[in-house]
């Protein structure tokens, strides 16, 4: 998730971000089967092999995504990030087996649809 939980990855950043962890998981053989990106965090599915650690994955595809995306966006780094970190320290991996990939799968895949759904049935709260 980003720093400070900024809500950065809209269009066109989210799109951004998308290619960019996609050409990731080309480039280090990571098979990255379902990515969502809400406005301030990140869902993944990533099918790969015991031997390689997941903090191995989660290493290589935080530095480098940050590195890029703020290659494009040295604006955003300096706005929302004091041309600091784009990612905080923490994840969460979840190791499934096959019968429960296609759950897992179909709540990344759901992700926005649900969070948009959530937003607009809120109500704002008076301050008075």
């Amino acid at each position: 998730m980003p720093k400070y939980r900024h809500k950065i990855f809209v269009e066109p950043y989210r799109g951004s971000m998308k290619a960019i962890i996609h050409k990731i998981g080309y480039d280090y053989d990571f098979d990255i089967q379902e990515l969502e990106i809400p406005d301030d965090h990140i869902h993944m599915v990533i099918k790969g092999e015991p031997r390689i650690a997941s903090s191995h994955v989660m290493q290589v595809i935080k530095s480098i995504s940050a590195r890029e995306f703020f290659k494009l966006y040295p604006d955003i780094k300096k706005r929302y990030f004091g041309g600091g970190k784009l990612w905080t320290q923490s994840y969460f991996v979840e190791v499934i087996g096959n019968a429960n990939e296609e759950t897992v799968r179909k709540y990344v895949q759901n992700q926005l649809i649900e969070l948009d759904s959530k937003e607009k049935n809120a109500k704002q709260l008076g301050l008075f």
